[in-house]
């Protein structure tokens, strides 16, 4: 992402939460900064630890506040990893699915309509007679900068 771009996707969260009746306070804005920014999976301590170099009397419980709201206005997207607890990344606008990196929690989307898995999707149905509506997709691997570092 381009600083212009996260810039403004800031602006536009900040907008969000004010349309909806939330006060933009300074903690809440670090918060939203540093996920509206990020391209990596975030766990609440994560965002608290980074959020903290910007406004260092930022609270762990402002972090799980802001990150419920963020979440409630579909901004955030929860992840859940096999191996360790929950994490956010900013939510895409459609219907994406994800491939995360498991050594450094990079996330990236791909459009899920044209890889065979709305014919995966109906194979299911067929196999156990529930009618699905909707599915959430998600890929564990190690991307090609962490290969390069073990290499």
């Amino acid at each position: 992402m381009f600083k212009t771009e996260i810039a403004d996707c800031t602006m536009e969260w900040l907008r969000c939460l004010r349309k909806n009746g939330y006060r933009l306070t300074a903690p809440r804005k670090a918060v939203v900064e540093i996920m509206a920014s990020s391209q990596y999976i975030l766990t609440p301590t994560d965002i608290f630890t980074l959020a903290r170099e910007r406004y260092p009397k930022l609270g762990l419980v402002t972090v799980y506040r802001t990150i419920e709201k963020l979440e409630e206005l579909g901004l955030l997207q929860r992840v859940h990893r096999p191996s360790d607890c929950q994490g956010f990344i900013a939510a895409y606008q459609g219907h994406q699915h994800m491939l995360i990196c498991q050594k450094c929690g990079l996330v990236q989307f791909f459009d899920g309509d044209h890889d065979g898995i709305n014919d995966l999707m109906k194979d299911v149905e067929t196999q156990t007679g529930y009618k699905i509506n909707e599915h959430w997709l998600q890929l564990f691997g190690v991307c090609k900068k962490c290969r390069q570092k073990n290499n």
